[in-house]
C-alpha cells in the first residue's frame, strides 16, 4: 500500500483524537458534511486512542471494537493506540492493520492520569528509548498483518519542562512518516496558549535528521482560516484541530463561505444523536450522556438557545431529542414570521 501522507495536499488538516468525543458517529457526520470532492485530499481523521493492552485480551476486545469502527467515507483514517508494553503494541497493532486502516499512530502525548500511570502518553516522554522500542513494535505488529502502512507519532513538547532537543531526535531515529506536536507541555495541559514558535525548531531537528517526516502543529486552532493562517506562518505540512471541530459539522468543508441555517444545525446535530444510538448505545457502548457534551456546542449563539440546552440535557433518547428540537423550530419559525410581519406591515 502506497503511503497515504504522501498523496496529501498541503497543508493538510487532521481531526484530532478525542475521547468520547471523535467516535464513528462524530467522524461520520463530519465526513458526510465536510468531505468534498474538492477536499478530499486534505482531511485527516483520527479514532478515538484505544489501548494496546485491552486489545490483546480477547474479552476486552469485543468491548473496544466500536472504537475502531469506521466508514469507507472517513478516508484517509488514522487509528490511534496506546500503551507501554511493546509486546502487547505488536499484538494490537497486528489487529489494528488487519482492519485496512489507512495508518496507525501512537499516541506519546496524552495527559491523562489513568494513561500516565501506565507509563503510556506523555508518560513516554520520559522514557524515550521505551519510546523507540513502542515504534519498531508497532511495525512488527503490521509487518506480522501482511500490510504495510505508515506510522505517526503524536506528542507534546516536553513532560514538565520544554525538552525538544533531547526527546524529538530520539522519535526521529525510528521509521515514522508523520509526527504531530502538541505544542505544550505534559505539565501545561490546555491552561496555557499553545506556543507555536517551536515549530521552527522541530523542523530543522526533522531536515537535520535527513528523513522525510511530515510535521503536523497542534495546539489553539480555532476555525480552518487559522489551520491555514498557522501552516503557512510556522512552515507545517499540516494542522491538527481537536476543540474548534465541536459543534461545526461543516468545519472542514471546502465552501467557507456557506450559511448554515439554525435549522439545518439542530437537524444535524439530530441526526448525529441518532447514529450515536444507533451505532454506541443500542450496543451498550456507550451511556447516552456522552452525546450530550455536543449538545452546548450545537445549541449556542441564538436567541433561546439555552432554555433549549437544559430541555436537551434533560433527554434520555434520540427521540426525546428530535421531538424537543423539532418543536422548538415550529415556535422559532413563528417567531421569527410574526416579526418579520410586524415590521413589513406596521
Amino acid at each position: 500500500m502506497k503511503n497515504f501522507w504522501e498523496k496529501l495536499e498541503k497543508p493538510f488538516f487532521c481531526l484530532a483524537p478525542m475521547s468520547d468525543v471523535t467516535d464513528i458517529a462524530f467522524r461520520y457526520i463530519l465526513a458526510k458534511y465536510s468531505k468534498d470532492r474538492e477536499n478530499k485530499n486534505k482531511i485527516v481523521f483520527w479514532t478515538e486512542f484505544v489501548a494496546a493492552d485491552g486489545l490483546c485480551n480477547k474479552f476486552a476486545r469485543k468491548k473496544l471494537a466500536h472504537i475502531l469502527k469506521f466508514s469507507e467515507r472517513e478516508r484517509p483514517i488514522v487509528a490511534q493506540v496506546f500503551g507501554a508494553n511493546p509486546e502487547n503494541m505488536k499484538i494490537a497493532c497486528q489487529y489494528i492493520a488487519s482492519l485496512d486502516f489507512d495508518g496507525i499512530d501512537i499516541n506519546m502525548g496524552c495527559p491523562d492520569k489513568s494513561v500516565v500511570s501506565q507509563g503510556a502518553g506523555s508518560a513516554l516522554i520520559k522514557t524515550p528509548e521505551l519510546a523507540r522500542k513502542i515504534i519498531q513494535a508497532v511495525h512488527a505488529g503490521i509487518k506480522s498483518a501482511g500490510k504495510n502502512i505508515p506510522v505517526s507519532v503524536k506528542t507534546r513538547i516536553g513532560f514538565n519542562k520544554e525538552e525538544i532537543n533531547t526527546w524529538i531526535p530520539k522519535i526521529l531515529k525510528e521509521d515514522i512518516s508523520a509526527l504531530t506536536i502538541h505544542l505544550r507541555t505534559k505539565k501545561e495541559l490546555s491552561n496555557v496558549p499553545a506556543n507555536w514558535d517551536y515549530i521552527k525548531k522541530i523542523k530543522k531537528l526533522i531536515e537535520k535528521s535527513g528523513k522525510e517526516i511530515f510535521l503536523i502543529g497542534n495546539g489553539d486552532v480555532k476555525d480552518l482560516k487559522d489551520a491555514e493562517e498557522k501552516a503557512h506562518k510556522y512552515g507545517c505540512d499540516g494542522i491538527m484541530i481537536g476543540r474548534g471541530v465541536f459543534g461545526d459539522p461543516w468545519f472542514f468543508s471546502s465552501d467557507q463561505n456557506q450559511e448554515i441555517t439554525l435549522e439545518e444545525k439542530l437537524k444535524v446535530l439530530i441526526e448525529h444523536t441518532q447514529i450515536f444510538e444507533k451505532e454506541l448505545l443500542i450496543p451498550k457502548h456507550k451511556n447516552f450522556d456522552v452525546i450530550k457534551k455536543h449538545f452546548k456546542a450545537y445549541v449556542s449563539g441564538f436567541d433561546g438557545a439555552k432554555e433549549l440546552r437544559i430541555k436537551l440535557m434533560e433527554t434520555k433518547n434520540s427521540k426525546e431529542v428530535e421531538k424537543i428540537i423539532n418543536d422548538f423550530l415550529k415556535k422559532f419559525a413563528k417567531k421569527v414570521f410574526n416579526k418579520n410581519f410586524s415590521h413589513e406591515h406596521f
